[in-house]
C-alpha cells in the first residue's frame, strides 16, 4: 500500500502573547496528503491556515505532533517545498527571466551538479510560456500587473522543482477577472506538471473548482472539521462553476463554514 507523501500527526501549535492567554492556533490536527494532489484548505478566520502551511513548508515550529514527508521528519525549509504567498516576493531590480532563474542558483540537479547558465536560461523560458508570459523576458517588475507578477511568482516555485507547492491566498489580492484567469491557468500547469499541490483559500468556489478534496478547518483552536472529496472530473473551466454537483458541494461547504463563523463569541 502506497503511504502519503505528507503526514501531519496530532500537531499542536500555541503562541505566546505578551501580558495575555497564549493562543492554540491548531489543536490536534491530523492530514495525510497523497502525491499529485490538490488540497485546498478552507476555514474561518485565525483558523491556523497559514500556520499549518508554515509548518509544512518549515518555516514555522510546532509545540507537539509530527510532520512528515517521504516519511522524514521536516524540521525546515527545503527545496521540494515550494512556497507561493500572496505577495509576490520578487527583486525589483530583477527582470522576470532572473527572478525565475534566482531560486536555482542554490539548488543541485540529481546528479549533484549545479545548474549552467545554458540549463537556468532553458527552465527559465520553459515556465515563462508556461505561465504566458512570453514577451515580458526582459520586463521588470514595476511594468507588470499584479496577475502577471503572480504568474513570475509561480513560475519561479515550478522551476525550482519543487515536489510540493505550497500556495497561501495566491490569488487573494487581484481583481476577479485576473483570479479567474489565473485560477484556469493554475489548473492547466498543475494537469501538466503534477504537482502536489497544497492551497489556502478564504473563496469556496475557488476551493471547489481547483481542488480534489477541500479540508474544512474549525474556529480557533484549529482543528480539521471536515474534508469533503470533490469528485468532479478534470480539466475544469470557470464554466464548470454552473454545473449541479458543482453548486451542491459548493453550497455545503459553505454552509459549513458560515455555521463555524456564526458560532465564534463575537
Amino acid at each position: 500500500m502506497k503511504k502519503p507523501l505528507i503526514i501531519i500527526k496530532d500537531v499542536r501549535k500555541e503562541f505566546i502573547v505578551e501580558k495575555k492567554p497564549n493562543v492554540v492556533a491548531l489543536n490536534g490536527v491530523n492530514l495525510e496528503i497523497e502525491k499529485n494532489e490538490f488540497v485546498c484548505v478552507v476555514g474561518p478566520s485565525g483558523c491556523g491556515k497559514t500556520t499549518l502551511l508554515n509548518i509544512i513548508a518549515g518555516l514555522e515550529t510546532f509545540d507537539s505532533g509530527s510532520v512528515t514527508m517521504h516519511g522524514e521528519d521536516i524540521i525546515g525549509p527545503g527545496p521540494e517545498r515550494g512556497v507561493i504567498f500572496q505577495q509576490y516576493a520578487l527583486f525589483p531590480w530583477m527582470t522576470v527571466r532572473k527572478n525565475i532563474e534566482y531560486g536555482l542558483k542554490f539548488i543541485t540537479k540529481a546528479d549533484g551538479s549545479r545548474y549552467t547558465k545554458e540549463e537556468k536560461r532553458a527552465l527559465a523560458e520553459h515556465y515563462i510560456k508556461m505561465v504566458n508570459l512570453t514577451g515580458f523576458e526582459d520586463s521588470y517588475p514595476k511594468a507588470l500587473s499584479g496577475g502577471m507578477k503572480q504568474r513570475v511568482a509561480i513560475a519561479r516555485g515550478y522551476a525550482l522543482n519543487s515536489e510540493v507547492l505550497l500556495m497561501d491566498e495566491p490569488f487573494g489580492a487581484l481583481d476577479a477577472q485576473t483570479r479567474a484567469q489565473l485560477q484556469e491557468d493554475l489548473l492547466r500547469t498543475w494537469e501538466s506538471e503534477k504537482k502536489t499541490i497544497f492551497f489556502i483559500t478564504h473563496d469556496v468556489d475557488e476551493a471547489v473548482l481547483l481542488s480534489s478534496r477541500v479540508v474544512i478547518m474549525s474556529a480557533r483552536p484549529g482543528q480539521i472539521k471536515e474534508i469533503v472529496p470533490v469528485d468532479l472530473p478534470y480539466p475544469r473551466t470557470q464554466a464548470t462553476k454552473m454545473e449541479s454537483e458543482f453548486i451542491k458541494i459548493k453550497n455545503y461547504i459553505w454552509d459549513t463554514v458560515y455555521k463555524m463563523y456564526l458560532e465564534i463569541p463575537k
